[in-house]
């Protein structure tokens, strides 16, 4: 399927571009989150009227991404959960958890922009991870996973 993309889309391409990817993919997820529309001849019309006031929005967000990114960059969090006596955790430190942690200090993070690339946390101890607050703008944060008896 054809498609215009609204925004920039990781590994896809950028505001405006037209291509083709799979159908389920566009119908499921690109088309209903807003990040895409058929590329139609009226659509495509539609879009270059509009192409102005995408691309001002476009630079909004990613001026306060890089503004959060700046408050936000080399922050540690603190998370205490039961742990065992050799250090390992009951349960893990996930990224809806780091997400919360961080909301709490006063940022707006949400959990799907935590990444956590090695899974859940299940140790004590200091792990860097990256915060994905806009497609271009990544941010390391330090989460150190205290032990409670």
């Amino acid at each position: 399927m054809q498609i215009i993309l609204l925004e920039k889309v990781i590994n896809l391409g950028n505001l405006g571009d037209v291509v083709k990817v799979k159908d389920g993919y566009a119908r499921n997820f690109l088309i209903p989150n807003g990040k895409a529309k058929r590329a139609t001849a009226d659509n495509l019309a539609a879009f270059e009227a509009k192409r102005a006031e995408l691309e001002r929005v476009a630079a909004e967000k990613l001026a306060a991404a890089q503004e959060l990114a700046g408050k936000l960059d080399g922050t540690t969090v603190q998370i205490v959960r039961k742990a065992g006596v050799d250090g390992r955790l009951f349960g893990s430190v996930t990224n809806a958890d780091v997400a919360e942690a961080l909301n709490a200090q006063g940022f707006s993070v949400e959990k799907a922009a935590v990444r956590m690339p090695l899974g859940p946390i299940k140790a004590i101890g200091d792990n860097a991870l990256q915060v994905a607050l806009h497609t271009d703008v990544l941010v390391n944060v330090t989460v150190s996973v205290l032990g409670e008896n």
